[in-house]
């Protein structure tokens, strides 16, 4: 009798497993321990130093980030290194000459508002009592007076009023000779780049071009000034431009980064200012606040987990409602950590790889055979990303990305070539492969690192990587056990335990009714085949066959298959008695199965693989006794539950078969087969399928499956002469 006891036969379990917040708490114990075992590879390394003290050791930068103030100063020194960008101002020149035109213009209209003027004094005086040496000094004042309400005040600042007298004085063919003569020189001299600094040359040129002109020498210095005037600089800075060229120089400045692994301090040199505010900027000085890392850890654990919460509330495997699946899953999960913590100290040794013993592989190991390979893959990402923090003492930055990848990798080479098969076997040889997975992974770093390494270096790397994957096999081969009996799970090793034949129930099957073993040995053959055919497990239907009468020891000879060579009891009893003893084989079987305590897929396969059917032999023969015929066909049908699994109801479906085949006189293929699907669709159609998710497809596979097998099973044999019956031999 096996002794095992699982935490679901514990009863503070029982109670404990349907509380409505169990799964909340477990996910939210599975943050905290999370967080416990990283939180000491996050906290801030501060260095007691000073401005203008001496380092006693050589100090890196543990992150990348960029030095904003030398990045602002480099741009600043762009800038002013800029030269002004000049530009000809081409509208200067129509400006002046604008100008020269507007004095002239101006004049010509003051000379004839003066002409009027004098003509209006002269008829009021009749020239009686007047000089005419008062009546022109009058004039002058006011021409002056009248000249300065036209131009602008600029205008008679910069030119003198003799220069302004003479013009008004000069009529006909000269002034307009002096225009002419001014504006021309004025245009030639602006039409070239005049910058501030050469005004004056401008104007020397501009008065050597005015000189030539053959005017009276009074008319000629005022021509002189006004075109003096009329020069100025043209060729001057573009404010524009110039912004714009000080903007690019600023953005062709590269920002002055800090390298995670760059030395900021050698041993023996003098923090300077300059270097004791790059040891502020990338947090190793004590002025920096050191709860940062611990909330950006905890958001980091805090998306891991919900992530991890909703991927296994949502993915279809027994971790969505199983509460006992989901505490071995922690268990696991917590277990992973913890290995994984331990050779991540390891580095104090200082031998070179030796981190990566890490074990990963054992965690989803672990989860591809107890659970669902999906999960192990989800959750070898969550390891890669975990291990990518607790292995960070090898780097100089927060994250070890080559731990992560090795990780990574590692975990998932522990799925995939286990995921097919999980016998022990396999388990042995998915050691190897991701021995040799972890190989590939470290030979891969080292090239990519394009360092130079010594053999010892690379020895030891690839040594510690391949007993990684030795140490996980052993590892997960050794607590398989330990998880399958404390968390009752039904995994391929223990399926197997339990389909020897030196088990304790099978051995009263065989002792005490060994029809009903070798039926059951056929039944097995069948579903096991039929469930593989339908991507069920096989190994589980093969096991349950082998359990699922173990109800009818307790009155072996009222089955027709242990009946031999003596009297059908049922003979001498009543219908409903024959029908009361063979309903109860079922429960019974059930019964002795958990009083065993053997898994409960077993004893679920026991209890449902008649279903509901109906003993169509006894409630006929029940019919033809009563004389009211008023027998109640739910009296003859078998308590259920229908089956609810793959599993159970292939199992049932290949029980009725092997009965029936059994029963059958000189079977042929056709036969068999049409006995097959006359057993299927009466097994549909009385609905004994509902309550499993097999579909119509699949039960089609199904029949194939065991028509198949039962070809094997009933081959026909050679007929032997008479003459030579004593040397024949069985055609298997």
């Amino acid at each position: 009798m096996s002794k095992r006891s699982s935490i679901d036969q514990q009863a503070w379990w029982k109670n404990l497993k349907k509380h409505r917040y169990l799964r909340i708490f477990i996910f939210v114990f599975l943050g905290i321990f999370t967080y416990g075992m990283l939180v000491t590879n996050v906290i801030p390394e501060t260095l007691e130093v000073e401005q203008g003290t001496v380092s006693d050791q050589d100090i890196r930068s543990p992150l990348t980030i960029e030095n904003k103030l030398e990045t602002e100063r480099l741009q600043l020194e762009a800038s002013d290194a800029v030269e002004p960008v000049y530009s000809k101002k081409t509208r200067y020149a129509q400006n002046q000459l604008e100008r020269i035109q507007d004095i002239f213009h101006s004049v010509e209209q003051v000379q004839s508002q003066i002409d009027e003027r004098i003509s209006e004094i002269e008829e009021a005086s009749n020239n009686s009592n007047e000089d005419d040496m008062t009546i022109e000094e009058l004039s002058e004042s006011e021409q002056l007076d009248l000249l300065e309400e036209l131009l602008p005040t600029e205008t008679i600042e910069q030119i003198s009023d003799d220069a302004f007298l003479i013009l008004l004085e000069t009529t006909g063919e000269d002034l307009e000779t002096a225009q002419e003569t001014t504006t021309s020189a004025v245009y030639d001299v602006m039409e070239e780049e005049i910058p501030m600094d050469e005004v004056d040359d401008a104007k020397d040129r501009v008065e050597s071009k005015v000189a030539i002109a053959a005017v009276s020498p009074d008319l000629l210095e005022a021509m002189i000034e006004i075109s003096r005037f009329g020069i100025t600089a043209n060729y001057m800075m573009d404010e524009d431009a110039t912004q714009e060229a000080r903007e690019s120089a600023i953005e062709a400045v590269e920002p002055v980064m800090i390298r995670e692994g760059q030395l900021l301090v050698e041993e023996g040199q003098v923090i300077t200012g300059e270097i004791y505010q790059q040891l502020s900027l990338v947090g190793l000085t004590e002025e920096v606040p050191l709860y940062y890392p611990y909330i950006g850890l905890a958001i980091i654990i805090s998306l891991l987990i919900a992530m991890l919460a909703y991927y296994l509330n949502d993915a279809k495997t027994s971790l969505q409602t199983n509460n006992t699946h989901l505490l071995m899953y922690s268990t696991i999960y917590m277990l992973t950590l913890i290995l994984l913590k331990l050779v991540s100290l390891t580095h104090v040794i200082d031998l070179n790889g030796i981190t990566f013993l890490a074990p990963v592989a054992m965690g989803t190991m672990l989860l591809t055979t107890l659970l669902q390979s999906r999960v192990a893959i989800f959750t070898s990402m969550i390891f890669a990303i975990i291990a990518s923090i607790m292995f960070n003492s090898e780097s100089s930055g927060i994250v070890n990305y080559t731990h992560g990848i090795y990780i990574f990798f590692s975990g998932l080479a522990g799925v995939f070539f286990l995921s097919k098969s999980q016998r022990m076997m396999r388990m042995l040889q998915t050691g190897i492969f991701v021995s040799f997975i972890n190989i590939l992974v470290v030979i891969a770093i080292l090239l990519l690192k394009n360092a130079q390494y010594g053999w010892f270096d690379i020895g030891t790397n690839v040594g510690f990587a391949f007993l990684s994957g030795f140490i996980s096999v052993v590892l997960a081969i050794g607590l398989l056990p330990f998880v399958e009996a404390g968390f009752g799970v039904l995994s391929p090793t223990r399926l197997i335990e339990l389909s020897n034949p030196n088990h304790p129930l099978l051995r009263k099957i065989l002792l005490e009714a060994p029809g009903t073993y070798h039926h059951s040995v056929v039944v097995a053959n069948l579903a096991e085949a039929a469930c593989e055919s339908v991507g069920a497990n096989g190994l589980l239907a093969r096991v349950g066959s082998y359990y699922h009468d173990i109800g009818k020891t307790r009155r072996p000879h009222f089955f027709i298959e242990n009946q031999m060579k003596i009297k059908n009891p049922h003979d001498n009893i009543s219908p409903h008695l024959s029908k009361t003893i063979i309903i109860a084989h079922p429960y019974d079987g059930a019964d002795m199965l958990k009083s065993h305590k053997l898994p409960k897929e077993i004893v679920d396969i026991a209890e449902q693989h008649h279903g509901t059917s109906l003993l169509k032999y006894f409630y006929h023969k029940a019919k033809q006794n009563d004389d009211k015929d008023e027998i109640e066909e739910e009296e003859f049908r078998y308590p259920g539950p229908k089956a609810q699994s793959k599993e159970a109801a292939l199992v049932g479906f290949a029980d009725c078969v092997e009965a029936a085949v059994r029963s059958m006189q000189h079977p042929t293929t056709e036969k068999i087969e049409n006995l097959v699907r006359k057993i299927l669709l009466d097994r549909l159609t009385d609905g004994q399928f509902d309550d499993c998710d097999l579909t119509l497809k699949e039960l089609n596979k199904a029949a194939t499956s065991i028509c198949e097998t039962l070809q094997g099973t009933f081959h026909s044999r050679i007929e032997y002469p008479e003459d030579d019956l004593s040397k024949k031999e069985d055609n298997v």
